[in-house]
């Protein structure tokens, strides 16, 4: 173990209790630069003076959707932040939009759709103030507060962290942009925290559990007994997003050990997610259903469908042979396939809302954004496509109508959700910039780093003028109109450097050289 002053480490960033430290060391947690970094002096940018460098999507017949795309990003500049003094905070950051707290669970969705902001401003560093409050165990506050930097829950009662997502945030940025540095900086701390998530978060059969507000999902009804509080308790159940995530994660630490050389430290989780993988295909699957389910701790499945369980296709663990099936619930109008898609409550639950009632219903931006990418990763695009459409007509109708975005939406029709907080960017940002960009328009990475992917399913003319390629490059890209979707698009494309562009459409491939 590598020696280093816990002590200092602990006071220098963290505010100190005045009850005995009892934290078991992580010997990763002490290899964290972040808690020794000084605080970032540097001035946030004005987004009227900065706006013409962001990507400018044009796309003919659709003004309104690119009007709602530029207040998001109007408002999201608006909630810039700089380091209080006191904080402990080290990195210029983007607010949650929440009780000038910063939310872990938000700020790593957040900094999905921020990474196509990043020329002008570094939402990815919003991160480095978590970090920076690690405590030396490994622990992070799911919560902490701005004015102080004060944790604001207690470290071992469920609802105290989560959900693990930041190791997902983190790999996204670096396919984006190849940034070796980050990635090295960050893996250890997010090595720490996903150990101290298996010591502290496991049952004895090696599952995971939350709380709703660990979870995220505050209210959903998803616990066995009436005693149970639906934010505070873990009802002694298997949570299936919990478990589904430090699956997902671990995958990506296993990748960032590989490519950093490091792979002697993942040992441990290689063995954990193989096993959990197969727990979850053989105890948490109901195969009547074809759906993944929370479990009682006698061992019986909760029957409540949440959208929880399609945490299960971004992690990748769905055999093939189940896939259909599963992916059905989606289409399924009883149950996922409403007006507004997708509620975070299958319609057929007796406590199912329609206007919403926060997870009991409630249509999310971050929840939605998973789906797409789990539906991505399992080949599904076309219906990535039509629910990434659904719900962008459903967040523009509602922006035309009240000049903001909203925390969540009703499934039912095109409303601001019951109830729901007003300019929400936070993590609502996640609809008309990324999900506009990468499943409506069908913009996305390839698995190689010089690749792009470009699924064309629209008709009109439409595209990005200084779409971020990569940390180098901007790019000018752009699809002429077609009649028909079988027309093979005809593109033009604008770019500093080399790279692969793979166009798909209506079953079609083409990949092409941009010198």
């Amino acid at each position: 173990m590598t020696k280093i002053n816990a002590q200092n480490i602990k006071s220098s960033k963290r505010k100190v209790s005045t009850q005995p430290n009892t934290d078991i060391t992580n010997e990763f947690a002490l290899l964290n630069p972040f808690i020794k970094l000084e605080p970032e002096n540097k001035e946030l940018p004005e987004f009227l003076d900065i706006k013409a460098e962001l990507p400018q999507p044009f796309w003919d017949n659709h003004q309104n959707t690119i009007n709602c795309y530029w207040k998001t990003w109007e408002i999201a500049f608006s909630n810039l932040r700089k380091p209080k003094p006191k904080s402990g905070f080290v990195s210029n950051f983007i607010d949650s939009a929440f009780y000038e707290h910063l939310y872990m669970w938000d700020s790593a969705f957040i900094v999905l759709f921020g990474r196509y902001g990043t020329r002008v401003f570094n939402f990815q560093k919003t991160l480095d103030n978590f970090y920076a409050h690690q405590h030396e165990d490994g622990y992070i506050c799911r919560t902490i507060r701005e004015v102080d930097g004060a944790d604001t829950m207690i470290k071992y009662e469920p609802s105290s962290t989560g959900p693990n997502i930041l190791p997902w945030a983190e790999w996204e940025y670096f396919l984006h942009f190849e940034n070796y540095d980050r990635l090295k900086n960050t893996f250890n701390p997010l090595l720490a925290f996903y150990q101290w998530f298996r010591t502290y978060r496991t049952w004895q059969n090696g599952t995971y559990y939350s709380s709703g507000w660990g979870s995220g999902m505050d209210n959903q009804p998803r616990l066995p007994n009436k005693e149970d509080n639906p934010l505070y308790s873990h009802g002694h159940m298997s949570w299936i997003d919990t478990t589904l995530q430090q699956i997902l994660v671990g995958k990506i630490l296993i990748k960032m050990a590989r490519i950093l050389d490091e792979t002697e430290k993942v040992s441990s989780i290689e063995t954990e997610v193989n096993y959990l993988t197969q727990f979850v295909n053989e105890k948490m699957w109901d195969h009547e259903n074809s759906f993944y389910y929370d479990m009682y701790k006698d061992g019986t499945l909760s029957k409540v469908k949440s959208v929880a369980a399609f945490w299960a296709l971004i992690a990748d663990i769905v055999p093939k042979d189940r896939l259909s099936a599963f992916i059905a619930h989606l289409k399924n109008e009883k149950e996922f396939n409403r007006p507004h898609r997708v509620p975070t409550l299958s319609a057929d639950h007796e406590k199912y809302n329609s206007q919403g009632d926060y997870f009991r219903g409630g249509v999310w931006a971050p929840t939605n954004y998973m789906i797409l990418r789990g539906l991505n990763n399992v080949g599904e695009d076309a219906l990535a496509h039509e629910i990434a459409l659904n719900t962008l007509n459903n967040v523009v109708e509602v922006f035309n109508k009240t000049r903001t975005l909203w925390e969540n939406y009703a499934p039912e029709s095109a409303s601001p959700g019951n109830p729901a907080k007003a300019d929400m960017v936070g993590w609502t940002g996640l609809i008309p910039i990324a999900i506009l960009f990468e499943n409506v328009f069908g913009l996305r990475r390839g698995v190689k780093n010089d690749e792009l992917i470009w699924d064309i399913r629209l008709l009109e003319k439409h595209g990005i003028k200084k779409y971020p390629f990569d940390k180098e490059n901007v790019i000018d890209i752009v699809c002429d109109g077609r009649k028909n979707q079988e027309d093979e698009p005809k593109i033009s494309i604008t770019s500093k450097l080399p790279f692969k562009i793979v166009m798909k459409w209506k079953g079609n491939k083409k990949v092409m050289n941009i010198q």
